[in-house]
Order: C-alpha cells, then sequence, then structure tokens
C-alpha cells in the first residue's frame, strides 16, 4: 500500500482574484463541479492507496473535511500546520508520523492540480513504486508539450527509454531561449511536484540532507495532539523549522534519484492562459457573451455580473463579486505582483475571500454601510455557532430556508422559513442547524461596529477564543 500525503496550503495568488489567501484554488471547482482537492481525494481513493494524510492550515482544516465528506471520503487524516512553512517541513512530518510502517511507500502530492487520465496517473506511480526501494528516491515529470516558462525541469540523464530513469539535475524556471533548447533535447521534463519514496529512506534524506528539520518536526508532533478529528502540531517547536521547499532541501542534494514521466493530462493551473482550451478562439466560463475576440479567457463567477467581450485579442478578464481581473494574456504570470501590490495598499480583496467559511457553515456580506450590515448566512446541518453576545450592534435574522435552533437569552426556540428573531444589543444568543439540509438566512445587523472582533464568545464547541 502507498499512503498519500496531500499538501493542501497555498497563498492563493496566481489565479487572483478567484483563488486567495483565505480559500486557495484546490478547494475551488475550476475544471469541474468538484473542486481540485476532491479530484486529488478521488484518485487517492483506488485500491492501491493507503488512507490518506492531508497537512494543511488551521483555516482550512474545516473545509477540507467538509469537502471530503462531500464526496463520501472520509478516512483522511487530517495534520494542521500551525504556520506556512513551506513544503520541506510538512514532507517530513508526514513521514515521521508514519516511521512505524518503515518500508511502506509515501507518495508526496499536490492538492491542486489536474489529472485527466487517472489510469495513466495509477500506471506511472506504479513504475515509481518499482523504483523507490534502496535509497532511491523517485520523482515524476511531465514530457513538455511547449516551452514553458512558468514551470521547474527535471533533467534526465538519457534522452527516450520507459519507466523510472536517472535523473541528472533539477532545473529551475528557464527564460524562453532555454525553454526551446530543454523542449528539443528529449531529456527534460516539466517537474510535476511528486514525489515517491519509502518512509524509511524519505527520513534518511532528510538526517543528510536537512537534519537541521528533523528535531522541530518531531517535537511539533510529540507536542501535537488530536482536536475535534484533526492532529493538531505544537505551534513552538514548529515555528522553529526552517522554511524551505522539498525540492531544495532535499530532492536537489540527493544522489539517487529517478525519474518518471508521465503523460496523463497533467495541468498545475499555474495560471489563468492555463485554463485556456486550445481547440477555442476565446475559452468562456459563466455568464459571458463574445463578438469578434480571440485568443482570450474571459469568466464570469458572480450570477448578476454578465461579462461582454468585444474585439478582444490577448486578454484575460475574470470578474468575481468584489473585484475583477483584466490582464493581457501573456502577463498572467505577473498577477502575483498585482496581488502584492493591493497588500501593500492594504486592499483586503488581496487576500479575504468574499464568502467566509467557518467550521459551521459560512457567511457573505451583501450590504455594509455606516449603520447596518446585510449577510446571508449558511449553517450545515449539526452546524452550532458559539454563544455570544455583541457590545455594539443588534441583530434580525430572518430564516429563508431550513428550520434554525434560536437561543436568546435563557430561552431556546425553533425558527422555521419565512419567521424572523430580533437580537438586542448585549444579549446572549446562538444559533444551529438541527435539520438534514442546510439552513440559510438574512441577518440585518443595525449599531455603530460590524467588526468580528465585537463578539464575546461563552462556549463554541470548535474550541475557538
Amino acid at each position: 500500500m502507498i499512503i498519500p500525503a496531500i499538501l493542501c496550503g497555498g497563498s492563493g495568488t496566481r489565479l487572483w482574484p478567484l483563488s486567495r489567501k483565505s480559500y486557495p484554488k484546490q478547494f475551488l471547482p475550476l475544471v469541474s463541479d468538484e473542486s481540485l482537492f476532491q479530484s486529488t481525494l478521488r484518485r487517492f481513493a483506488a485500491k492501491s492507496f493507503a488512507a490518506p494524510l492531508v497537512l494543511t492550515g488551521d483555516e482550512f482544516r474545516f473545509i477540507a473535511m467538509d469537502q471530503a465528506a462531500e464526496v463520501g471520503l472520509m478516512d483522511a487524516r487530517v495534520v494542521i500546520e500551525p504556520s506556512p512553512r513551506d513544503t520541506a517541513a510538512a514532507v517530513l512530518t508526514a513521514a515521521l508520523l508514519c516511521e512505524d510502517t518503515p518500508d511502506a511507500q509515501i507518495l508526496i502530492a499536490p492538492s491542486d492540480h489536474v489529472i485527466s487520465d487517472v489510469d495513466a496517473f495509477l500506471t506511472a506511480v506504479a513504475e515509481g513504486a518499482k523504483a523507490a526501494h534502496g535509497g532511491t528516491l523517485v520523482t515524476f515529470g511531465i514530457p513538455p508539450t511547449r516551452p514553458e516558462t512558468g514551470y521547474g525541469y527535471l533533467e534526465l540523464s538519457q534522452a527516450g527509454g520507459t519507466g523510472a530513469r536517472p535523473l541528472d539535475s533539477f532545473r529551475e524556471k528557464p527564460d524562453a531561449v532555454t525553454a526551446e533548447s530543454f523542449v528539443a533535447s528529449g531529456r527534460h521534463l516539466w517537474n510535476a511536484g511528486l514525489f515517491l519514496a519509502t518512509v524509511s529512506d524519505l527520513i534518511a534524506a532528510f538526517e543528510l540532507h536537512a537534519p537541521d528539520l528533523v528535531a522541530p518536526c518531531r517535537a511539533a508532533i510529540a507536542g501535537g495532539g488530536e482536536d475535534l478529528g484533526f492532529f493538531r502540531l505544537d505551534p513552538a517547536p514548529w515555528g522553529e523549522a526552517r522554511a524551505i521547499s522539498f525540492d531544495y532541501a532535499v530532492m536537489e542534494k540527493a544522489e539517487h534519484v529517478a525519474a518518471v514521466p508521465m503523460v496523463c493530462g497533467w495541468n498545475d493551473l499555474g495560471s489563468w492562459d492555463a485554463l485556456c482550451d486550445p481547440d477555442k478562439d476565446v475559452t468562456t466560463h459563466g455568464a459571458v457573451t463574445v463578438i469578434d475576440s480571440r485568443d482570450s479567457y474571459l469568466r464570469s463567477d458572480e450570477g448578476n455580473i454578465h461579462m461582454v467581450g468585444v474585439g478582444l485579442e490577448n486578454i484575460v478578464a475574470v470578474a468575481t463579486r468584489d473585484a475583477v481581473l483584466i490582464a493581457a494574456k501573456d502577463r498572467v504570470q505577473d498577477v502575483k505582483k498585482a496581488v502584492e501590490a493591493l497588500r501593500a495598499e492594504g486592499v483586503k480583496q488581496a487576500d479575504e475571500y468574499p464568502r467566509y467559511h467557518r467550521p459551521w457553515g459560512w457567511y457573505e456580506t451583501l450590504c455594509l454601510d455606516t449603520r447596518f450590515q446585510v449577510k446571508r448566512i449558511m449553517v450545515k446541518p449539526g452546524g452550532i455557532l458559539s454563544l455570544q453576545s455583541h457590545v455594539h450592534r443588534s441583530e434580525h435574522w430572518i430564516v429563508v430556508a431550513g428550520t434554525a435552533e434560536v437561543t436568546l437569552g435563557e430561552e431556546v426556540k425553533l425558527v422555521s422559513e419565512n419567521q424572523s428573531v430580533y437580537i438586542p444589543l448585549g444579549t446572549k444568543h446562538r444559533m444551529a442547524n438541527p435539520g438534514k439540509v442546510p439552513m440559510y438566512l438574512i441577518e440585518v445587523q443595525t449599531g455603530s461596529y460590524f467588526g468580528e472582533d465585537d463578539i464575546e464568545r461563552y462556549e463554541d464547541i470548535y474550541n475557538r477564543s
């Protein structure tokens, strides 16, 4: 059995404004009705794989579990990284968590890649499994179809051959001329960010090439513990781990490395142009009308925003509820520069998603003024908000779908669809969904301040302060 270790972090910059720090691309349904993370879980539901490890941040833990539940894949063990430390610490932690099965193989996999030919992917993994023994670390690469400058490359010892082959070196993202030479050589593959090794070999590689990471990662596990069904690493030793990628820390230094070419419809969706259909003049998604345009990508992810493109060429335009991106198609690799500029200006859209996900469901602001705010709230079945009160606002709740169980002071009552309840300022209150379908309500807040820090919690089943 191969243990998948799914890396589920991310900064959410390359596909901004749809992907953001608070809701990165792996949780988005970019190419199908399922999110990229859900598709990744499905790939590892094959019989050759054990239950996966999912390594993610605290803010994503409930999203990951909810999305796993939506596709009926609930056997994953979710490990919470207290802070971003890049991929090396996450990979080592996954291996250390499997240390009691040293001969087992572990497959390190991103959660945000598209793989359209799952059978070919599984075949390539099986080839890698044959080579992953005796200290050999295996990586996987994609035969390049174009001189791509946005990917790193794997340089093979020689062209041709099948199965796992010796790897000479890892190559950084090249310029255009170098990328053309890589494609022409037949010895270079795109680095797919997938790695396979036995647990013992992986730990030994860290002990040799990145020994400074071993002690803090071991201590983070030893000081960690179960928390609401997750395994939470100890933040103090975890914070002492050096932030570095697995490629830099280990793979580029290791002597026994093999690479497996993989033709499986792979796409890392590293920029907006990666979503373009090569067979279409203009690729569209959502409510879009196109007139006399070519070589462009137009996407509207908000139902009441209808996008119209007239006479466009070499354009990417993406509209969400609170932000719009318009860029030259050959400049989409620079979108992260735009995010950096927005952060420097203090623009909340740089990182915050207009829908805020919580353990119990989500909420989004529909209207905000100086003296009132209107929210739409979804509470999933069994979801319970904290018992709380506010100093600066009162609230009106109108249930529009499902049934809410409302605590108001000492009173507990059911509020059904088309019914409402008023929560005076300073009153302890709570809402819950006792039903089997999502409950939706409209919340109207009135007062002088509407920040999320105007919450005093008295009880919370999710252990939030």
